[in-house]
């Protein structure tokens, strides 16, 4: 079983920075696909970012690309997400999310992931 807990969240003005974590426990996170995802009131969930289990290989979505770095850190069992030039449009309930990969490539928004966070409120002002 995996645990995930994110943190990291909060009230930004637009064009400010925000870094989101995400801690692993229950299982060793190099072992671990992960990503992150959000959700605004009303819409469908929608993938930001995905990392393999080394860090290696990385994907974004269109919406955050340039913007969003994911990064891990195997020997803290933590995914982080750093924000910039942030939007009102990234206004979301951001989720970190797990997967025990095949190979050491980075998730897609297609695949399954088999844990979930309880997500951290990411509110951006315009």
């Amino acid at each position: 079983q995996v645990q995930l807990v994110e943190s990291g969240g909060g009230l930004v003005q637009a064009g400010g920075s925000l870094r989101l974590s995400c801690a692993a426990s229950g299982r060793t996170s190099s072992t671990l696909a992960m990503g992150w995802f959000r959700q605004a009131p009303g819409v469908q969930h929608e993938f930001v970012a995905g990392i393999s289990r080394s860090g290696r290989d990385t994907n974004y979505a269109d919406s955050v690309r340039g913007r969003v770095t994911i990064s891990r850190d195997n020997a803290k069992n933590t995914v982080y997400l750093q924000m910039n030039s942030l939007k009102p449009e990234d206004t979301a309930l951001y989720y970190c999310a797990a997967r025990f990969p095949a190979a050491d490539a980075a998730p897609t928004p297609r695949q399954f992931f088999s844990y979930w966070g309880q997500g951290t409120q990411v509110t951006v002002s315009s």
